[in-house]
């Protein structure tokens, strides 16, 4: 039976009769990548700094790894939204702190952290003051204190934040490695391409309520297109039931009205027109968000 590492259930948050997280519930499951998206002032960063007992719900629970926020700290990764290291320390030094804050021996922590310096290319900046660093150097200091005490459950607030893409792929790797690790993984990021490439599931929220909940896959196929990718080398004719044909190269995008897909292919079959790919065709998540969250503010 899979494990729940995070349960919220009817959170609510306020800010002097502002509603800033409204009646929020959903849960994390052991061993995946969460996605917890929204636009700009939509609560995110409210339900997470109250996740980490930073923040006291004003109503609703929580559970982290079982227990109340608070109790599992030594047990959980966060990387805030907004960025706190020592700066007047060297980089090392933090490390080693910070680990050790969070209940890991001196004698593991440092040679762990020079570990993890290496593997996002700052082990040459380990005697430098943190002030020293760039905003993009900082940011993966900042990643790197979320691991270094080998947490069970990571949370990720912007993690990409001020990273070229270069780095980007660096962070999404050791993300993803994370995960073969075992540990579970809540990640919060407006860049949606990110979310779709590392995503089990995903929590969508808009003015502090859940509008779109659930396995990634599943959402994609709720709000696809009524339409199919086809790729052949013979661009097909009129076909029955087609709506509507654009061309990529020898790829075609068919807008289906009055059939099912499964009925498409049927007739390309029977007209013997060859059939390299045939897939339905899924929005990409920019396109739900968007959708989604206007469709909130036109409610």
């Amino acid at each position: 039976m899979t494990q729940t590492m995070l349960e919220v259930h009817n959170l609510v948050k306020r800010y002097n009769g502002f509603t800033a997280v409204d009646a929020l519930s959903f849960e994390v499951y052991e061993g995946e990548i969460f996605g917890l998206l929204g636009p700009n002032g939509a609560g995110k960063t409210t339900a997470i700094r109250t996740i980490m007992d930073i923040f006291r719900p004003d109503e609703g629970t929580v559970k982290v790894l079982g227990q109340p926020p608070g109790r599992a700290r030594e047990r959980i990764g966060y990387l805030p939204e907004e960025r706190g290291l020592y700066r007047d320390l060297k980089v090392l030094e933090v490390l080693v702190y910070l680990a050790e804050l969070k209940g890991t021996p001196r004698s593991v922590a440092r040679p762990r952290a020079l570990t993890w310096l290496e593997r996002v290319e700052l082990a040459d900046w380990a005697d430098r003051k943190v002030k020293d660093l760039s905003r993009g150097m900082q940011q993966k200091l900042q990643f790197v204190v979320s691991l270094v005490h080998d947490p069970e459950l990571l949370i990720l607030d912007e993690p990409f934040l001020g990273l070229d893409p270069v780095n980007v792929e660096l962070v999404k790797r050791l993300i993803r490695e994370s995960q073969e690790q075992g540990k579970t993984v809540m990640l919060s990021t407006h860049q949606l391409n990110l979310v779709e490439a590392l995503c089990d599931r995903i929590l969508l929220i808009n003015h502090g309520r859940a509008v779109l909940y659930g396995p990634l896959d599943e959402i994609k196929h709720r709000h696809a297109p009524h339409a199919v990718r086809l790729r052949t080398p013979i661009a097909p004719d009129l076909l029955p039931g087609v709506a509507r044909m654009e061309r990529h190269d020898d790829t075609f995008i068919l807008t289906l009205e009055g059939i099912t897909p499964q009925e498409l292919l049927r007739t390309l079959v029977e007209r013997n027109i060859p059939v390299e790919a045939f897939e339905v065709a899924t929005a990409p998540l920019e396109e739900i968000f968007i959708a989604v969250v206007k469709e909130g503010k036109d409610a």
